[in-house]
């Protein structure tokens, strides 16, 4: 009886396990440096996103719960970061089912900058944060880190 039960048991973990699928992640970074002269540069975070699925705005509105996009800079004695990070892209302000008030996210493609000033050739690294959703789940936070060369 008991050896039943723990087949019966077990072959239920397993099914269970076989229907809990993990979901690759629907992103996908690249990275570029863009001179601005004067020993200002551009550092961009390239990200697209496959279809049915959002990156909550750095700004995502609603109800206080989303997790928006961040990015964590290493201090480096060479380099100095210019302002914040903006997103560039075409930004959505809508309303989502068991979110309070209007949220703000990105589908497709957007960008990520930070100025950043430097002292001859240097590297920026770090690591950014991020969440994606779709209209049925948003998955974990994910962490990355980064890493820019700089030549001049």
């Amino acid at each position: 009886m008991l050896k039943s039960f723990l087949f019966i048991v077990l072959g239920m973990m397993l099914s269970f396990n076989s229907i809990a699928k993990p979901i690759d992640d629907p992103t996908t970074w690249s990275y570029e440096v863009k001179s601005k002269g004067n020993h200002e540069y551009e550092l961009v975070f390239h990200l697209t996103i496959k279809d049915k699925w959002h990156i909550w705005s750095m700004t995502p509105g609603g109800d206080g719960f989303l997790i928006p996009p961040s990015f964590t800079f290493n201090k480096a004695a060479d380099v100095q970061l210019v302002g914040k990070t903006t997103e560039h892209g075409n930004k959505v302000t809508s309303t989502v089912e068991g979110v309070e008030g209007k949220v703000h996210y990105y589908a497709g493609k957007v960008d990520y900058v930070q100025v950043v000033k430097v002292k001859g050739s240097s590297k920026v690294s770090g690591t950014y944060e991020y969440q994606v959703c779709s209209d049925n789940v948003c998955l974990p936070p994910k962490t990355n880190s980064f890493s820019f060369e700089i030549k001049e």
